[in-house]
């Protein structure tokens, strides 16, 4: 299976980017690799938090288990 992708200009500051550099390098990967990467924690991170605010939405608290 081969995976779309889009491409897309990206202006950083300097020292974000050599930060980047740096980082990506420790980690072993290219700085678009470290990129997609943080891209793809902080979706999930944010998805994570929607979920369990819709979750907190529809609970009852009176029939919640107090422990």
């Amino acid at each position: 299976m081969t995976t779309r992708v889009s491409t897309f200009p990206l202006r950083l500051p300097v020292s974000m980017k050599a930060a980047l550099e740096k980082l990506a390098e420790r980690d072993g990967t290219s700085m678009n690799q470290f990129l997609v990467v943080a891209a793809a924690e902080k979706i999930a991170a944010m998805q994570t938090e929607e979920f369990f605010r819709e979750r907190r939405a529809h609970a009852d608290d009176e029939t919640f288990p107090a422990f």
